[in-house]
């Protein structure tokens, strides 16, 4: 026990050094020691010790001194030995500095590089190392690295230690590497970081105290939409419209790649943000501060996950918590369970990886994954390309786990490699995951919370839904999936399109388009038909929109772009498009001959949500399907068929035309893939991928620290009477800067139903007092004017859907300060806290029964598992009561609601720390 004066602070503390583990190990280049210790610190003296900022000189029995401050690494020689103690330096000290003192290097390349030795912590805290889950190791490593007591702390260690060996619920503090934003949810998060700056500067602290920590990527992607297609000029055009409609939105992201360090803007036409992720800004092991460390991402769009296809652990939150962790809070989650996924066998000829992942979905949503890790393992790994593991990891959101991981193998590096990545780097991740025990070998030998397995060999070739990703359909049962249809069908001269018809064909999104083996087969695909002189039905929208210049570019040198251009697959766009709803209008007669007849037509496209009027208002029937397979159904402009058995269509003599006189072997897309995709074309499309095109350049902004703002900005309903003309209304995630807009849109899908009014769709309620039917947004003007607060009650999945920061920002502007639902969608109910509204649960689903007319009283605690009490007052003046349970997480959410949102605790303690600072 030592007892040393605190510098500026009056009173002694005493600090006690307990040592749990101290062993020299064998490296493959040197011999270090590692020392786990905690430290004790105890006020002996009579007046308050504040603790803000820890630097210490640590001196052993030998008197060897190395200096210390922050994480606590202090560089390779013998840390702590026992009998030495600590020496209080200089400042004041932040927390009990305690964790994980880590001496290990890795010479790469000429260099040494400092890390946190996993194989010290498992002797530490007593783990086995070898039954970890590799998602388990990389979280445990974030840990021991952010370890500063006071956003993570030893105790974080220990939970996670605990939870591991014997299954014990609990939270941790996790600290993403980076964080990823495409540009719809990334405008609002930088409005309210530019708002914040607004605000810092009226207390008279310096704006730039608002500014991302970590290094965030924002990818324009969202944008473009699909109004020309089918001609050689397509692209050209839908890009000249994209920038016309979203030139204030681009001059806000100019500015804010300007005013923000560490943030970068990717231009729009480059791509879509998680491919782009997947093949240039994913580092697999990140160099920060010296140290190396698991690349580990959360980004703005639940399909973040697909970067876990090349062992990079990210998920999607929302807009509201991204915020908070670009300004360096933590993520704080409850440590999920791992379920292991064995994959057996290989893929049969003929079947894809689209259809491997539309089974995966399947089988998983039966399983219930819904807030757990899945990790892949097994030999069936080694016949999956990691294009394929890209595409399974995309659709995690889809079956419902927080992310689908798959660990790094030589597959893994040789991706690495012709995706472009420098031979230091690939060196560098090589080294580092052998050291740490982050490179898969054959078998896991892990010790899961569940397991099951999946044979890939019988994995048949199919389609989803028409409603939904997880309804996998057998090609021979799609016409069922529509019944009735056939019974109704329209003949030709009464109509140009008629049930059943396929009205959008889309090869679009990143879940495929980022596979060259899909991508080539449909091409190869395009090649036949041009063969046999069969074209698309005349009533099909044909699109082509990659994730990537590198598509283009393969497709181009290949000559499969030219086929796929003949039978109007032509680009149109590089970004998400249709797989987000960005379809563009329908030719004019065939959209008013489906709203004249009502008409369930359909969209094929190879997306990863499928639900009903995502696509198009007009297009109930969607179904997800891979490339090659789009253009089938192009082809036969009808769903209505059995593709196994019917014809797709005759060919120019009238000859029939089966799937299997079109279907490219697994040999022949073999052969265009080692031909023309390749390191070089990775290198070329990607060696300028911050500048953008001659337009981008040309756009101008102003540079000062804070945002000039717009009053003029047009506004909601009254867009139009503003002077914008309809065609440039652009889509509501575009307006999501403009909280006029944004308010009048929430609830405002078409597609909901509200149990307050039995015969009407859509964003509409019924105002209680009077009795009257208005938009949500009219009555929530109303009871505001009222002073009367609102609640909203719900059914199950409350949330679903894409993640949307404004879904929680808009709850709350209308007034709404409580969500009752029997479940919530996990990204949802974490936008709600992070906006100060209080999502609750009923205890009883029984208890789900509302009318709408009912005054509810709310009374209790608001915490981790706590019960609310509440008081429901019937129209009939009777009173009852039900239990309800706050859908609260963590301690650290509880601190958000008490202090009205996320942003407004992190603004509170950087406005009043910086205040303190200047006194």
């Amino acid at each position: 026990m030592t007892t040393l004066g605190c510098g500026g602070a009056t009173g002694l503390i005493e600090v006690e050094v307990t040592p749990s583990y101290l062993e020299e190990h064998s490296m493959p280049h040197e011999n270090c020691y590692i020392w786990l210790y905690s430290v004790k610190i105890k006020n002996v003296g009579d007046s308050t010790v504040q603790l803000l900022k820890r630097s210490w000189k640590i001196i052993d029995s030998k008197g060897m001194i190395n200096e210390v401050s922050g994480s606590g690494v202090v560089g390779r020689q013998p840390v702590l030995k026992p009998g030495g103690f600590f020496e209080y330096t200089s400042g004041t000290c932040l927390s009990t500095p305690s964790g994980v003192m880590n001496g290990w290097q890795l010479r790469v390349g000429g260099g040494s590089h400092d890390y946190f030795a996993l194989d010290a912590a498992y002797q530490g805290l007593g783990l086995n190392g070898t039954k970890l889950p590799f998602v388990l190791k990389i979280l445990l490593e974030n840990l021991l690295r952010n370890e500063d007591g006071v956003h993570v702390t030893l105790g974080d260690l220990k939970r996670l230690a605990n939870r591991i060996n014997t299954g014990t619920e609990c939270e941790v503090s996790f600290m993403p590497t980076r964080v990823i934003m495409q540009d719809f949810t990334g405008v609002p998060a930088l409005v309210d970081l530019a708002a914040m700056r607004d605000y810092v500067q009226e207390k008279g602290c310096d704006p730039s105290l608002i500014n991302p920590k970590i290094p965030v990527d924002l990818v324009i992607d969202h944008s473009v939409q699909v109004d020309f297609y089918g001609t050689q000029d397509a692209l050209a055009k839908n890009v000249r419209l994209e920038m016309s409609r979203n030139l204030e939105r681009y001059k806000f992201l100019k500015w804010g790649q300007s005013a923000f360090s560490n943030l970068r803007v990717i231009p729009p036409g480059t791509g879509i943000c998680h491919q782009v992720n997947l093949e240039h800004l994913a580092k697999i092991v990140w160099n920060c501060g010296g140290v190396l460390c698991p690349d580990t991402v959360v980004g703005t769009d639940s399909h973040t996950t697909m970067v876990n296809g090349i062992a990079v652990l990210g998920w999607g939150v929302g807009g509201i918590e991204a915020e908070a962790v670009m300004l360096g809070q933590p993520i704080v989650m409850t440590v999920p369970e791992v379920l292991g996924v064995e994959l057996r066998g290989k893929l049969r000829e003929g079947v894809t990886a689209t259809d491997t992942v539309l089974t995966i979905t399947n089988i998983l949503r039966k399983k219930s994954v819904v807030g757990k890790f899945v990790e892949f393992y097994g030999e069936g790994l080694k016949n999956l390309s990691v294009f394929d593991r890209a595409t399974i990891a995309n659709m995690a959101p889809e079956y419902g786990a927080t992310c689908g991981f798959f660990p790094f193998d030589q597959g893994t590096l040789d991706y690495l490699d012709i995706t472009g990545r420098s031979k230091e780097d690939i060196d560098v991740v090589e080294t580092y995951l052998r050291a740490q025990g982050l490179w898969y070998k054959n078998g896991s030998g892990a010790a899961y919370s569940d397991e099951l397995t999946v044979d890939l060999a019988e994995v048949q070739p199919v389609v989803a839904g028409p409603k939904m990703p997880q309804e996998r359909v057998l090609l021979s049962q799609v016409p069922r999936t529509l019944a009735g249809c056939a019974t109704h069908r329209k003949t030709e001269h009464n109509s140009v399109v008629k049930n059943g018809d396929v009205v959008i064909a889309a090869i679009t999104s990143c879940t495929n388009t980022s596979n060259p083996h899909v991508m080539i087969a449909a091409g190869l695909v395009a090649r036949k038909a041009k063969q046999l002189g069969i074209r698309p039905k005349s009533w099909v929208k044909t699109s082509l929109t990659p994730g990537s210049r590198v598509v283009e570019a393969y497709l181009q040198a290949s000559g499969l772009q030219e086929c796929l251009d003949d039978i109007g697959f032509n680009i149109a766009g590089y970004g998400c498009a249709t797989c987000i709803g960005n379809s563009g209008p329908l030719a004019g007669e065939i959209e008013s001959l489906i709203k004249a007849q009502d008409l369930l037509v359909a969209s094929v496209l190879s997306g990863n949500r499928n639900f009903e009027g995502r696509i198009h208002p007009c297009v109930k029937a969607n179904f997800l399907a891979s490339p090659p397979l789009v253009v089938i159904y192009a082809l036969a402009g009808t769903v209505l068929l059995d593709l196994t058995r019917d014809p797709v269509c005759q060919d120019s003599r009238g000859n029939d035309v089966f799937l299997r006189d079109l279907w490219p072997s697994s040999r022949e897309i073999g052969e265009v893939i080692a031909k023309f995709v390749s390191r070089e074309v990775f290198a070329e499309k990607y060696k300028d991928v911050f500048s953008g095109d001659d337009i981008w350049k040309n756009v101008e902004y102003n540079g000062d620290a804070t945002y000039n703002w717009e009053p003029e900005s047009p506004a909601g309903e009254f867009l139009m009477r503003n002077g914008v003309q309809e065609r440039d209304f652009n889509s509501y995630g575009a307006r999501r800067g403009n909280h006029h807009v944004m308010l009048r849109g929430t609830f405002a899908n078409i597609r909901i139903k509200n149990e307050m009014l039995n015969e009407v769709r859509g964003g509409f309620t019924k105002h209680v007092p009077t009795e009257r039917v208005m938009t949500v947004f009219e009555a929530a003007m109303l009871y505001r004017e009222a002073n009367v607060p609102l609640v909203i009650i719900a059914r199950q999945g409350y949330g679903a859907g894409s993640s949307r920061d404004w879904a929680a920002k808009g709850t709350l502007l209308l007034g709404v300060r409580a969500v009752i639902a029997e479940d919530f969608e996990r990204i949802h109910r974490s936008n709600l806290v992070g906006m100060g509204v209080l999502p609750l649960t009923f205890k009883r689903t029984s208890d789900n029964v509302f009318s709408g007319n009912e005054v509810i009283t709310l009374s209790g605690s608001v915490g981790v598992g706590e019960e609310i009490v509440c008081k429901i007052r019937e129209v009939d003046g009777s009173e009852r009561e039900i239990p309800l349970l706050c859908a609260i997480n963590t301690e650290v959410e509880e601190e958000y609601l008490a202090s009205g949102g996320v942003l407004h605790y992190v603004l509170k303690r950087m406005v009043g720390e910086s205040i303190a600072g200047d006194a």
